[in-house]
């Protein structure tokens, strides 16, 4: 017999796993707030949150539409596609936007100047538009290597 709520197809083991994960989880966060209060100085926890908020913005206004905004695209180009080659797709977006996160504060550094002149010495932009076009050309070879690879299962059977 299942709690009231609980779906009747929820066992005994999917409820002990799920205690143990928000168990750990509870002890991760109180061990992070542990860490925080003896390494960080409080003059630096208002950096620190507008660090926290602007990851929480740069995922649900950059990364979580791009990833959506692909998906549709890839979706609707025709005719269907199959859910691996969508995950790779969108495994190959996610990979760049968060590559391109860490170098654009770079980008941005680089552009306004620095008294030293050996700290950003690369042409990150170039470098960031290199990226992107390695990841294009790798996830379109993935992606058509698993279209002919199950092609050759299905056509086997």
């Amino acid at each position: 017999m299942t709690a009231p709520g609980v779906p009747a197809s929820t066992g005994r083991g999917v409820r002990v796993a799920r205690a143990v994960l928000v168990v750990v989880g509870v002890l991760l966060i109180a061990l992070g707030g542990y860490v925080l209060t003896q390494t960080v100085r409080p003059n630096r926890y208002g950096g620190l949150l507008v660090w926290l908020i602007g990851s929480v913005i740069v995922h649900d206004a950059i990364l979580a539409p791009l990833v959506a905004g692909v998906s549709l695209v890839v979706r609707r180009a025709g005719r269907r596609v199959r859910p691996a080659v969508l995950a790779i797709v969108q495994t190959a977006v996610v990979v760049g936007a968060i590559l391109s996160i860490v170098v654009v504060p770079e980008i941005i550094a680089k552009a306004r100047g620095t008294k030293n002149d050996t700290v950003l010495p690369f042409d990150y932009g170039a470098r960031l538009g290199v990226m992107w076009l390695v990841i294009a050309v790798l996830t379109a070879l993935v992606a058509t290597a698993w279209v002919v690879l199950a092609r050759r299962r299905e056509a086997r059977r």
